[in-house]
C-alpha cells in the first residue's frame, strides 16, 4: 500500500489543468477551462474544468470527477495505478507500507519479470528493425501481411534470431538472472543447456493496461508440422492468460469513446484492424473467453461485439463464452466473417470502409443467433427441439437482471415467438433454472446466508419496479444529501465563537441511523471522525480526493458545478422560499451571511433538527 505521506505529497502537487491538459486541449473561459470531452465524440466543447474547485464535468455525457478520477477514467487505471502515474509525473518517490517477506519476494519477482520483459522487447524490436536477418525474414513477413512500419513500431513487434542462443547470451551478458529468464519463458533449459525459446519467430509483446510488457506471443515463420504455430509465455507472477486481452492497452480509450468493444481471436487481427483505423478491438488470444477477460471488457463498456471466422469452429468458439458474458451483464452481438477469411485478411481484401459496413450490417443478437443455430441443428427432430427449449431457457436465466431487468423479459418474448411455444411456459422454465441455481448456491453456504438469499429473492419477485423508481426520488433523500453538502461546503466555517458549523450539526443530529443512503452515512461518519481526530486535515478537497472511490464520487456530485437539479427536485422545491430558496439557488454566501451566526433556529429548522 502507498503510504499516506506519499499520497499527501501527490495531492499537494496536483494541478488539474496541467494533468487534464495533457489529454485535452483546454481553452480558458472566465474562471474555468473548456475543451472537447475525451469520453465521448462531440464537435462543440461541453467539457468544463474548474481549477478553483479542482473538478471537471462534461455537460454532454455527464462524466465528472477530480484529477485522480480523471486519470482512472481516461487511462482505465486503478486508484493505486493513478497515484503512481501522478507520482511519476511530479517526480515523487513512492513509499509503501510494511510487507511480509513473502509479499516482498513476490513483488520483487514481479518487478524483475517486468524489467526482463522490457529488455526482451527492446532486443526483439532491435533485431527486427536493425539487423539484416530481422529485416530479411521478420520485417519482410510483416510487410507482406500488409503491416506498415509505424504500426509495427506502435505495437513493438519484434523478431527472435535463428541463432540458438542469441538472446540468452545477450541477457546473461547484461547479468539477468537465468532462473527468471526461464520463468519468463524467454529461455529454455534443455539438458542443462540454456537456449532461446522463440528463435526464428516474429514476436508480439503483450501489454498490461499501463503499457508494461506482461509476456509474448511468438509466431512461427517456416512450415513445420511438428512445431506449434504460436508459443506463448508460460503463466507466472505477472502473466496470467485468463486475465489478459491482447491489445487492451492500445484499445481502451477507443472502446470508451465508441462504447463498444470488438473481440477477435488473433494478434494479427488486432494489429490489422488498428492499422485500418478500427481501434476499439482486442483479442482473446485464441482461447475461450473467461470471466476475468469479460470483467476487463466491462471496465470499458457493456457492449461486446464478437467477430469470429464464419466456419463451424469459429461459431462454436463464439458460443462458448455466451453464458459467461450474460452473467457479467454484457450486451453481446456476433459478426461472422465470410468462410475462409479472418478479420485480418478480410479487411485487407475489401478495405476499411466496406469492412465497417459489413460489421454494422451483419451484427446478430447473440442469444437469437444461438437459437437459430440450435434450431438448424435440431431440424425436425422433436426430442432435439425440446432440448433447444431447455438450452435457451437456461441461457436466458443467466442474464444479469440487476444490470437490466427488462432484457430477460424481452428475450423470453422473442424466443417464445420463434420457438412457437407459450410465453408463460418459457417464463416458468426460465424461473425454474434460476431457482435451481439459487438452490445449488444455498447448499454451499451457511443456513443464515441461505435464508437471507431466499428472502432477497422473494422481495425481488414482489418488488414493483415503478414504485422502486419513485422511491428513489423521495425528498428525504434530497434532504440527507443537503446535510452532507452543507458539511462539505460550510462545515469548517465558524458557527459562533465556540464551535464550527459541522460541530453544531453533529450536536443537533440525534440519530443518523434514520438516513437511508449508506454512502451519505459513511461520509458523515468519516467527516465526524476526522473532525474529532485531525481537524486540520479537513478542507473541501479532503473528500474530493478520498481514497474510497464511492465517497470521492459522492463528494464530487455534491460539490460539482453547476449543480444540476432533477425534475423531481425542481417540482418539489419550485415553491421554496427563505433559506431553502437560498440553498436551492446555490446562493451560499448570502446563506451564510443570513443564517450564521444570528439565525441558528432557522438553520436547525431547515435541517429538520427539531
Amino acid at each position: 500500500m502507498i503510504t499516506q505521506n506519499t499520497i499527501q505529497q501527490i495531492l499537494g502537487r496536483l494541478d488539474i489543468i496541467g494533468v487534464i491538459g495533457e489529454f485535452v486541449k483546454l481553452k480558458k473561459r472566465g474562471s474555468n477551462y473548456i475543451g472537447l470531452c475525451p469520453f465521448h465524440n462531440e464537435k462543440t466543447p461541453s467539457f468544463t474544468v474548474s481549477p478553483s474547485k479542482e473538478l471537471y464535468k462534461c455537460f454532454g455525457c455527464g462524466k465528472s470527477g477530480n484529477t485522480i478520477s480523471f486519470i482512472m477514467e481516461h487511462e482505465k487505471y486503478s486508484y493505486v495505478d493513478a497515484l503512481k502515474w501522478l507520482a511519476n509525473k511530479y517526480g515523487i518517490e513512492i513509499e509503501e507500507t510494511f510487507q511480509s517477506d513473502e509479499q516482498r519476494q513476490q513483488v520483487q519477482i514481479a518487478d524483475s519479470l517486468y524489467i526482463i520483459n522490457s529488455f526482451a522487447q527492446q532486443f526483439f524490436t532491435h533485431a527486427l528493425l536493425e539487423t539484416e536477418e530481422g529485416q530479411d525474414i521478420g520485417l519482410s513477413y510483416l510487410k507482406e501481411r500488409g503491416f506498415r512500419e509505424d504500426i509495427i513500431k506502435k505495437f513493438q513487434l519484434g523478431y527472435s534470431p535463428e541463432q540458438r542462443d542469441a538472446f540468452t547470451n545477450e541477457a546473461i551478458a547484461k547479468q539477468y538472472n537465468t532462473e527468471l529468464l526461464v520463468k519468463a519463458g524467454l529461455v529454455a533449459n534443455r539438458n542443462d543447456q540454456l537456449m532461446d525459446n522463440y528463435r526464428g519467430r516474429v514476436i508480439f509483446p503483450i501489454h498490461n493496461h499501463s503499457g508494461k510488457v506482461l509476456g509474448f506471443g511468438a509466431r512461427i515463420l517456416k512450415s513445420n508440422d511438428k512445431a506449434p504455430k504460436y508459443i506463448n509465455t508460460p503463466e507466472n507472477e505477472i502473466y496470467i492468460k485468463s486475465k489478459i486481452l491482447y491489445g487492451s492497452y492500445f484499445a481502451r480509450q477507443a472502446i470508451d469513446k465508441a462504447d463498444e468493444c470488438l473481440l477477435v481471436e488473433g494478434y494479427t487481427d488486432v494489429v490489422s484492424l488498428h492499422q485500418a483505423g478500427i481501434e476499439n478491438v482486442v483479442a482473446s488470444g485464441g482461447t475461450s473467453l473467461t470471466p476475468d477477460q469479460l470483467r476487463l471488457v466491462r471496465k470499458y463498456t457493456n457492449n461486446l461485439t464478437i467477430i469470429y471466422d464464419g466456419d463451424s469452429a469459429g461459431v462454436k468458439a463464439a458460443l462458448r463464452g455466451l453464458d459467461l458474458a450474460l452473467e457479467e451483464g454484457l450486451n453481446v452481438k456476433l459478426v461472422l466473417i465470410p468462410d475462409k477469411e479472418d478479420p485480418d485478411s478480410y479487411v485487407n481484401k475489401v478495405g476499411v470502409s466496406a469492412f465497417r459496413d459489413f460489421i454494422q450490417k451483419n451484427k446478430k443478437d447473440f442469444i437469437l443467433f444461438q437459437l437459430e443455430v440450435a434450431l438448424d441443428d435440431a431440424g425436425t427432430d422433436f426430442v432435439k427441439k425440446s432440448e433447444v427449449v431447455n438450452r435457451m431457457a437456461e441461457t436466458i436465466s443467466k442474464i444479469n437482471k440487476a444490470e437490466d431487468f427488462t432484457k430477460q423479459q424481452d428475450y423470453i418474448k422473442q424466443c417464445s415467438e420463434v420457438l412457437k411455444i407459450d410465453e408463460s411456459g418459457l417464463h416458468a422454465l426460465v424461473n425454474k433454472f434460476i431457482r435451481d441455481r439459487i438452490s445449488t448456491q444455498e447448499r454451499r453456504m451457511p443456513f443464515e446466508e441461505a435464508k437471507q438469499l431466499e428472502e432477497n429473492a422473494r422481495q425481488a419477485e414482489e418488488t414493483n419496479y415503478d414504485d422502486a423508481t419513485f422511491n428513489l426520488l423521495f425528498k428525504d433523500e434530497l434532504q440527507e444529501r443537503e446535510v452532507a453538502r452543507i458539511l462539505l461546503e460550510f462545515g469548517i466555517l465558524k458557527w459562533d465563537d465556540t464551535k464550527l458549523i459541522a460541530e453544531h450539526i453533529f450536536e443537533e443530529m440525534v440519530d443518523d441511523s434514520l438516513i437511508d443512503n449508506a454512502d451519505v452515512v459513511r461520509l458523515i461518519h468519516s467527516f465526524k471522525e476526522i473532525l474529532q481526530n485531525n481537524p486540520g486535515a479537513l478542507n473541501k478537497n479532503y473528500f474530493i480526493y478520498h481514497p474510497d472511490t464511492k465517497l470521492s464520487a459522492l463528494a464530487v456530485s455534491l460539490l460539482n458545478f453547476p449543480y444540476e437539479e432533477s425534475d423531481h427536485w425542481r417540482r418539489e422545491f419550485s415553491q421554496a422560499s427563505g433559506y431553502q430558496k437560498l440553498l436551492f439557488e446555490k446562493d451560499y454566501e448570502d446563506f451564510i451571511k443570513t443564517v450564521a451566526p444570528d439565525n441558528k433556529e432557522e438553520l436547525m429548522n431547515y435541517l429538520n433538527m427539531d
